[in-house]
C-alpha cells in the first residue's frame, strides 16, 4: 500500500475551504523543499455554543429539531453530506472533517435551559442529523449520554440516528424513556458487504454488529428502525431489499431510505 495513503480515514485529502482568504497548496510540487504532510491523527476542538437546539429550516424537514454535540465525525464515512459543515469552522470537508472533531461539552446544559423555558414546545428533537452522536469520542466525553439524562428526567421526546453500536451503552435510559413512548432509535445501514463497508465507512461497525445493535434494541422494548442510506447506484442500490429483510429479522418496526447526495466539496 502507498505510504500516503492514511488508514482508517474516508478522505484522504485537504479540500479546499471556499471560505478561506488564504491556504496552502501542493499544486506545483516541484517548488517544495520538502512535502507538506498531512496530520491524520485525531485532535480534539472544544466549543462552547450558546444553543443546542437547531430548528431545521428545510422544506424537506419542514417543522423539525436537532442536537448535535459533535462537530466532525470519525467515522469518516467518504458521502456524508455533513463534511461540508466542516468549513464554517475555517477546516476542510476532507481530511480535517474526520480528524479535526469539536466537542460541544456544555450541550447537556443548554439542554436544559432550552427545555425549562416557557416558549418551548415540547416536541421531538433529533440526535444527531449532522454527525453521529455516537461516533468513537463518546465513548470518552459521554456527552450523548448526559444529554438523554436530561431528556429522560424533563419526560422529554427524542428520536436518534446512528451507525455505533455504542448506543447500547445508553440502554438503561432508553428503556426508561420507551416506557412513556418517549424515543425511537434509528441505525444507519449502507450496505452489507464488508469490504465495501470499510471503504465507504472506515471506521463505523460492521452491519453485522448493526443488526445485532438493531435486536438488543428490540429485545429491550426499544422502538427500533433502520434507515438504509445512502443508496449508493452501482454500488449498493442493488443490496436495498436484502438489508431490509436482514433488519426486519432482527427486529426492526420501521425503515427509512435516501439516495446518495454529492454536492459542494463532496
Amino acid at each position: 500500500m502507498d505510504d500516503s495513503y492514511f488508514k482508517g480515514r474516508g478522505a484522504q485529502i485537504k479540500t479546499g475551504n471556499k471560505f478561506l482568504k488564504a491556504e496552502y497548496v501542493t499544486d506545483h510540487i516541484e517548488g517544495l523543499d520538502e512535502p507538506l504532510l498531512e496530520n491524520p491523527h485525531t485532535q480534539i476542538f472544544h466549543e462552547n455554543p450558546k444553543k443546542i437546539i437547531n430548528k431545521i429550516e428545510s422544506p424537506d424537514l419542514h417543522g423539525m429539531y436537532s442536537m448535535n454535540p459533535y462537530q466532525g465525525c470519525e467515522h469518516g464515512c467518504i458521502y456524508c453530506y455533513a463534511r461540508n459543515t466542516h468549513e464554517y469552522y475555517g477546516f476542510s470537508a476532507g481530511l480535517d472533517f474526520e480528524s479535526k472533531i469539536i466537542v460541544k461539552q456544555n450541550a447537556p446544559e443548554l439542554l436544559e435551559q432550552a427545555l425549562l423555558k416557557k416558549s418551548w414546545n415540547a416536541v421531538p428533537i433529533m440526535l444527531s442529523g449532522n454527525t453521529d452522536c455516537y461516533q468513537p469520542q463518546e465513548k470518552k466525553f459521554e456527552i450523548t449520554r448526559r444529554m438523554l439524562q436530561v431528556l429522560a428526567r424533563y419526560r422529554h421526546p427524542v428520536g436518534i440516528i446512528s451507525k455505533n453500536s455504542l448506543v447500547l451503552r445508553d440502554l438503561d435510559i432508553l428503556q426508561d424513556l420507551a416506557s412513556d413512548n418517549l424515543v425511537h432509535v434509528m441505525i444507519s445501514i449502507t450496505t452489507l458487504d464488508e469490504e465495501l463497508r470499510r471503504q465507504l465507512e472506515p471506521r463505523t461497525a460492521s452491519a453485522l454488529k448493526r443488526l445485532k445493535t438493531v435486536e438488543a434494541l428490540a429485545k429491550a422494548k426499544v422502538p427500533v428502525g433502520i434507515m438504509n442510506a445512502p443508496i449508493i447506484p452501482g454500488l449498493n442500490h442493488h443490496e436495498t431489499s436484502n438489508i431490509l429483510k436482514a433488519a426486519a429479522d432482527h427486529g426492526a418496526l420501521t425503515a427509512g431510505m435516501t439516495v446518495v447526495r454529492i454536492n459542494g466539496s463532496i
